[in-house]
């Protein structure tokens, strides 16, 4: 009975899953009918409000250069611009690269502050920080690795005078900018193109819901400090801040034209690593934020934090578990070979003809959604769409997402370890970065 029980549940809850990602898919088809035909235009806005930009760089002096310059060179009013560069307790040459790039004749009479930092609190702890420093109207935070695309930062103001009392954040979009580097990060490019071309469109689309990214976002200053800032030593303080806005009832909007360029991990060590903190950060603001399921919180809140707790906790582990069963249902079937009076344990009625057409089916659904999103997604960004990609979603659900599914199992076994044995789980991983 518990056999029968635990197959029930497992693909009920992976069908419940493959309806969610249809709603997501839908949400996305719609909005792109609806939108791709429209010609973006670069028109003044009714005003420049000041911009702090806050690039928090631990370490990065082979990157910041190019960031820097990208910056400067922002299609945006440069007297309504601030600079702040933190180097964050960076044992390289990144402050050294600042000053000489701040130094160069094109500079000189831009607003560039430079600051050396040994606090702590990592990337919320520089962010907290620049609260005290900034003096723009808006805060925009861009990672030491983010190359914006030169109208990134006109964008994201623009959604955000749409609704000044509403659109207290706006965030934009994220690409790879090392994406035919090798296999790995062609795989990291789907998965963006995916989570920014679909997911972060539908449900945008459909609720209004928006989160904000690492990168290439906008904040009231005033509002990021009325509601407490970052959380210190926050893994994801991104996903956190993202539902202290949200249960106050403001709205994080999709800047969908504007573009930030990132590297992304060229090694399978360096990707598990950045993953492992993500996915832990995650849990954690998961578990924090458990108890709004049940109390008097705003819709909008219950709704992600449903997405997310269904996500990372429900349905990986639905999937792990769906893996077991078939594994263990494929060594039984092995063994009945030889030895006809072993019987296959998860399986409905006395044979397992019917267990084996309804996972077949199951899993051919999986992998069918899987790629249609993949190349929906795909389709929306100009070039993309091509028969490659379409033998690369395949090989990636075989391979890169079986990656994902060892990085969620550890992140849970840290998680639940670092609350068993009080240790501390907010140790921050850098991820390497490179020439390109």
């Amino acid at each position: 009975m518990i056999h029968q029980f635990l197959l029930i549940t497992t693909l009920f809850s992976i069908w419940l899953s493959l309806s969610m990602a249809m709603v997501t898919l839908f949400g996305a088809v719609h909005f792109w009918l609806k939108n791709s035909t429209k010609e973006t235009e670069i028109i003044p806005l009714k005003r420049y409000p000041t911009i702090s930009i806050v690039v928090p760089a631990h370490n990065e002096d082979v990157v910041i250069a190019q960031t820097m310059t990208a910056l400067l060179n922002l299609n945006y009013p440069p007297e309504k611009v601030e600079l702040l560069l933190y180097s964050d307790n960076s044992t390289d040459k990144t402050a050294a690269e600042m000053r000489r790039i701040k130094k160069l004749p094109e500079n000189q009479n831009r607003n560039i502050v430079i600051i050396e930092r040994t606090g702590q609190g990592g990337k919320a702890g520089v962010l907290n920080d620049s609260l005290q420093v900034a003096t723009g109207e808006f805060i925009a935070v861009y990672d030491a690795d983010a190359m914006p695309e030169r109208n990134a930062l006109y964008f994201l103001v623009r959604k955000a005078l749409e609704d000044p009392e509403r659109h207290v954040a706006v965030f934009g979009r994220n690409k790879t900018r090392n994406a035919d580097q090798n296999l790995l990060t062609q795989f990291i490019n789907q998965e963006f193109v995916v989570m920014q071309r679909i997911q972060h469109i539908a449900i945008w689309h459909l609720f209004k819901i928006g989160r904000i990214p690492g990168t290439n976002f906008i904040i009231q200053k005033d509002y990021v400090t009325e509601i407490g800032g970052w959380r210190d030593g926050a893994l994801t303080e991104d996903t956190d801040i993202s539902f202290k806005i949200m249960q106050s009832g403001k709205l994080i909007a999709l800047a969908y034209n504007s573009e930030a360029f990132q590297q992304e991990p060229e090694h399978i060590r360096d990707y598990y690593h950045q993953r492992l903190r993500w996915a832990k950060g995650n849990y954690q603001v998961v578990i924090n934020n458990i108890k709004h399921l049940f109390d008097r919180s705003n819709w909008r809140v219950k709704i992600e934090k449903f997405y997310y707790a269904a996500t990372f906790f429900w349905f990986n582990a639905a999937i792990l578990l769906s893996d077991i069963l078939f594994a263990v249902n494929v060594v039984f079937y092995i063994v009945g070979l030889f030895n006809p009076t072993i019987t296959i344990p998860f399986t409905f009625g006395t044979t397992n003809v019917l267990l084996a057409q309804i996972l077949l089916f199951n899993w051919v659904l999986m992998i069918l959604l899987y790629i249609l999103q993949i190349n929906i997604a795909m389709s929306t960004q100009f070039g993309q769409a091509t028969t490659k990609q379409i033998w690369l979603s395949f090989l990636s659900y075989f391979t890169y997402t079986q990656l994902f599914m060892a990085v969620s199992v550890h992140a849970v076994a840290q998680v639940i370890g670092d609350s068993l044995w009080h240790r501390n789980g907010n140790v921050w991983v850098k991820t390497k970065r490179f020439n390109d």
